[in-house]
């Protein structure tokens, strides 16, 4: 049987960037769905009608779900159980921290019944489905051909979480047909990409080469910005070039990659592996950028008594609220350490490690901003208005207009990016 065709109760474990998402889909499509948090606090406010964090349409999915749509701190007997949890990088020994996983396997095996279905969407090292949760939820008493186990995982980025939650091709690996078959109904009850199906170590596999591939092409033109500024030229304009061959896609340079994804899943390939040299290069590259941002924000205060520095934009990317993994907390950490005073503005984020000043505040007594993310707003900002006590200005993602600044007095560096005079 298809489980898009009847109505069916569904727990999701992880009420975060994608479990919470996705529950609200899984009840908009009419199923009843209880989701389940270890976050009190997160719950509440849910139950209260509000939302935990911004993404664009949730509001409006969030209003029309909400009559199938229960929080709760326990797990309910169900149909389905969606685990949707973080696993993060523990990253004392760079390896994956799979406690929220098991935890989602003690919370449900003792509810599994035969012919419920688990998925795994959270992103994981190959061989954690069948090696760490196929075992505990065979606590439940059920042998493992007495329920379902597929691992889906989930491949939405924020910003854009419910567009390409609905319109994304999904893949889904499991261990039988008949699991396979049941997952691809869920799905289907929400979904209008493509479904894939394969064995569920290719599954886990897939999606961190995915993540993997794009952390290897942002190292490859962060080395080339960090050669441009050796040689002199503008590497924005070379790629811009280099991309218009019909069999190349570099990707932007930056201060560092963040987020919860490219930042973290292509150490869930290395931890275990001794034929990763290229991902591990790729990764101290990307890793290495914010001390190469930090020498250039030397350079630019060079002679000033106990700068200060004025950090614009701490989210891992533009036009989103999420600090995670974000390159700014490396470049701050790094900035403190040498006596540098930094002061922090952010229009989308709200909660920070560090104080967050309006753009006003943030700019007063400042000797040079550093845009870290590459926020729209920051394009519209008008130079002319600034009260500096120095006015620099670097750009590592290249959002300004060089010229509009330098009319207003900056001293401007956008990162990897030289004039040559020719034009």
């Amino acid at each position: 049987m298809n489980l898009g065709w009847y109505i069916m109760k569904i727990n999701v474990l992880g009420l975060g960037y994608i479990g919470l998402p996705t529950a609200l889909l899984i009840a908009r499509a009419g199923h009843e769905v209880i989701g389940v948090d270890i976050d009190e606090e997160k719950l509440e406010k849910l139950k209260d009608g509000e939302l935990p964090f911004k993404e664009p349409g949730l509001d409006d999915l969030f209003d029309k779900a909400r009559n199938k749509f229960t929080p709760k701190y326990e797990v309910e007997e169900s149909d389905v159980f969606i685990i949707a949890v973080p696993t993060p990088l523990d990253r004392t020994i760079n390896v994956a921290d799979l406690k929220a996983v098991k935890h989602a396997g003690d919370m449900i095996h003792p509810f599994l019944e035969e012919g419920n279905l688990v998925v795994l969407e959270s992103t994981v090292p190959p061989g954690t489905t069948e090696k760490l949760l196929l075992p505990m939820l065979k606590k439940s008493g059920l042998k493992e051909t007495d329920f379902y186990l597929v691992h889906s995982p989930e491949r939405a980025i924020p910003g854009n979480t419910l567009k390409e939650m609905v319109y994304n091709d999904r893949l889904i690996g499991g261990f039988d047909f008949q699991g396979l078959d049941k997952a691809e109904g869920l799905y289907s009850s929400f979904t209008e990409g493509r479904i894939f199906k394969t064995d569920v170590k290719t599954a886990e596999m897939v999606k961190l080469m995915e993540n993997t591939f794009r952390d290897v092409n942002i190292a490859l033109a962060n080395e080339f910005s960090r050669i441009s500024e050796e040689i002199g030229i503008d590497v924005w304009e070379a790629i811009n070039l280099a991309n218009n061959h019909p069999r190349v896609d570099i990707l932007r340079p930056g201060p560092g990659v963040g987020g919860h994804c490219i930042s973290v899943d292509p150490l869930f390939l290395t931890a275990n592996s001794t034929n990763s040299k290229m991902i591990t290069l790729a990764r101290e590259i990307n890793d290495s950028m914010p001390n190469f941002v930090l020498s250039l924000l030397r350079r630019k205060t060079r002679g000033i008594e106990q700068p200060t520095i004025s950090i614009f934009g701490v989210a891992y990317k533009g036009n989103v609220d999420d600090t995670r993994e974000t390159p700014a907390k490396k470049i701050i950490k790094l900035a403190t350490n040498e006596g540098f005073r930094v002061k922090c503005h952010d229009p989308y984020v709200e909660y920070f490690d560090h104080r967050l000043f309006d753009l006003k505040g943030s700019v007063k007594d400042s000797d040079c901003i550093l845009i870290v993310t590459d926020h729209e707003e920051f394009k519209d900002i008008d130079p002319s208005k600034l009260k500096m006590r120095n006015k620099n200005i670097i750009d590592s993602r290249n959002m300004i207009d060089r010229e509009r600044w330098e009319q207003a007095g900056f001293d401007v560096k956008i990162v990897g990016s030289q004039s040559t005079g020719f034009f």
